[in-house]
């Protein structure tokens, strides 16, 4: 092969792993413990939404495979047809932690990606899980 060949698979090989970026770090977040917790059964999720939720922007253009890595396996997925697919991961116990893992109404972090597979959007099923509890006393200014 000569150097005229060579080049343009090169430059292929690199515009393609430019798409998107690798794991991401979260400061905060214990993804050790997210991952220990499947379907959020014993409730330990819940604890690492307020670094999630600081750092999320930091998970846009993340490729499924890093996603795959920080938060384990999704605990439920859907595939669109045209290649898009999306990502469940339960925030709270319900009815998922019965043995059949039916799918719940419990809140979710939900990752979509795009075509290249990349996360272009995160939504939270029920958005009101994010606000602090009815217990925390505000700081002083």
């Amino acid at each position: 092969m000569t150097l005229r060949h060579i080049l343009p698979v090169f430059f292929g090989t690199l515009l393609i792993n430019a798409c998107g970026h690798s794991l991401p770090e979260l400061p905060g977040f214990d993804a050790a413990a997210w991952r220990r917790d499947p379907y959020a059964c014993t409730d330990q999720r819940r604890n690492q939404l307020p670094a999630l939720q600081q750092h999320r922007e930091l998970l846009y253009g993340t490729r499924a495979d890093a996603i795959g890595a920080l938060f384990g396996r999704p605990d439920e997925e859907e595939l669109s047809e045209q290649t898009e697919k999306t990502y469940f991961y339960y925030l709270e116990p319900g009815s998922q932690c019965a043995p059949s893992h039916q799918r719940s109404t419990a809140n979710k972090l939900i990752l979509r990606f795009g075509p290249l597979g990349t996360v272009t959007e995160i939504l939270y099923e029920r958005p009101a899980i994010m606000q602090p509890p009815a217990d925390a006393t505000p700081s002083a200014k």
